[in-house]
């Protein structure tokens, strides 16, 4: 799977993200279904979520492109992970990066900060989020890799070879 060969064949039903994220996560490539979460400097709910089964979902988070702090770290990565969730996106930065290089799942970020985020909750999850020119909605189908981050409102068919 390759994002741009998706845009090639999908074009008009495809959004295509205007951040260039890059890539932390020890997976470059990686999709799936979205659960959104928005929160601004507070990772309780990104926590929260992570700790439930992914079901090889992608979770997004719109963090409001802040770098005042890190919405996810190596253990949260490696946590979600664990719960079987294809990889993460945020709008936001994360921190332990090179940890991160090391771990399976995939993240992509705006960048890193060392500073840690609050833990109060505050935040919305299943919310309609919107960054990059990606007006994402829970369910929609999120597709990661080097190139960029493209979303569709349905699961795509993959070609093997591309």
């Amino acid at each position: 799977m390759k994002t741009a060969d998706l845009m090639d064949r999908f074009q008009d039903e495809l959004q295509s993200c205007e951040i260039q994220f890059k890539n932390y996560g020890g997976s470059t490539s990686y999709y799936g279904s979205c659960k959104t979460l928005r929160c601004h400097n507070d990772n309780q709910l990104v926590r929260e979520t992570l700790r439930s089964e992914g079901n090889c979902r992608v979770l997004v988070i719109d963090g409001g492109g802040s770098t005042y702090s890190a919405l996810v770290g190596d253990a949260l990565a490696e946590l979600g992970y664990k719960n079987n969730w294809a990889g993460i996106v945020v709008n936001g930065v994360i921190r332990d990066v090179t940890a991160m290089r090391e771990l399976d799942p995939g993240v992509k970020t705006i960048g890193s900060n060392l500073r840690r985020s609050s833990k109060e909750g505050t935040g919305e999850v299943d919310i309609p989020v919107s960054f990059g020119n990606l007006n994402i909605e829970r369910g929609d189908w999120i597709y990661c890799d080097e190139n960029g981050v493209v979303l569709a409102k349905r699961q795509l068919p993959m070609q093997q070879g591309k």
